[in-house]
């Protein structure tokens, strides 16, 4: 009781500027600014306010690793494995191109601007795999920074927006039917929000095609959180000198997320309760962002330089490209 007490300013915080995010998320275009977004920024706007007042450190932070991990685990709602299913295998085939691009050429970046391996890693995972969700379950996993955090999901945010507003005119420039369009945003676009964007800008069908690529490629935030675990335990066992215990460090949540995705593939579950904790995910992880946001000031998010950015710009642009040679080269083959 007395830990709960001493969480609730905090928690309570949190969970206002969430319900405000919610709000503005509602007025504004979809795809433009989803709600995890404006909660980061929110959260930011408000640290030289309030960040002098302790009382909100104890709830800020248990809400930052609690309610992120349940926002994870329930956001598994959202996904079925009859979806991997459904998109096919030459939409797999062509996920295997784009992760390898996104991860290669940031470890390129990395090396090349001096980028320290963790934000590396959020802007790759960003781009490879879900945008800010990606970026909110990597980050603990691998101890980084609030304000590396902070910054690959700004980053993130910054490139959707000129994919939802360049891609479906690109799309048509190029020619492409609604199964090649839907397969381009559904691989190289970051955020699912701004997938559902670009894509039903396009066409029903290309928008229907890219949300499930979509989702099934979030599937693979699970290999890439325990491989990046393991790469984490190994660099801390390097630099101490007793031996690192992974089954403290491993991401158990993980498989609470799996075992949701499971719960949903058996549809036994009505459609009305599938939406509800589908919305308190993305209210629980909008609440962690405010968090996050909340312990990170503007000017440690500046500090960081813009190298990271181009690095950002540079993965986001790699992957697009290769994500449209790559499936001109499948099709091509496969007839």
């Amino acid at each position: 009781m007395l830990k709960l007490k001493k969480n609730l300013p905090g928690i309570l915080l949190s969970a206002a500027i969430a319900a405000f995010s919610y709000i503005i998320g509602r007025i504004v275009p979809e795809g433009v600014l989803g709600g995890t977004l404006i909660a980061l920024i929110t959260g930011m706007l408000l640290n030289p306010l309030l960040g002098k007042y302790e009382v909100f450190d104890p709830g800020t932070k248990w809400t930052s690793k609690k309610i992120l991990r349940a926002g994870i685990i329930l956001s598994g709602i959202s996904l079925s494995f009859s979806q991997v299913l459904m998109a096919g295998k030459y939409a797999l085939i062509l996920m295997i191109f784009t992760l390898t691009t996104a991860f290669g050429v940031g470890y390129l970046c990395k090396r090349a601007f001096k980028i320290n391996w963790k934000l590396s890693s959020l802007l790759s995972v960003s781009t490879a795999i879900c945008g800010g969700t990606a970026v909110a379950t990597l980050g603990p996993t691998i101890k980084a920074e609030n304000r590396d955090i902070a910054y690959a999901i700004s980053a993130t945010f910054i490139f959707d927006i000129i994919t939802v507003i360049a891609f479906p005119w690109a799309g048509r420039l190029m020619g492409l039917g609604d199964t090649g369009y839907g397969l381009w945003v559904g691989t190289a676009v970051n955020d699912t929000s701004s997938v559902v964007a670009a894509g039903y800008a396009f066409s029903d069908a290309a928008g229907s095609l890219a949300t499930i690529v979509k989702l099934t490629r979030t599937l693979f935030i699970v290999p890439i959180v325990l491989v990046f675990s393991l790469i984490y335990a190994r660099k801390e066992a390097a630099s101490q000198a007793e031996k690192v215990n992974i089954l403290k460090i491993f991401p158990w949540f993980i498989l609470g997320f799996l075992a949701v995705v499971g719960i949903r593939s058996l549809n036994l579950l009505p459609a009305g309760i599938v939406t509800g904790i589908s919305r308190l995910s993305k209210f629980f992880m909008s609440m962690a962002l405010a968090s996050i946001g909340f312990g990170t000031s503007l000017n440690e998010v500046k500090s960081v330089g813009i190298k990271p950015m181009i690095a950002g710009v540079i993965i986001d642009t790699s992957v697009v490209f290769v994500s449209l040679f790559a499936q001109a080269a499948i099709l091509h083959f496969i007839k």
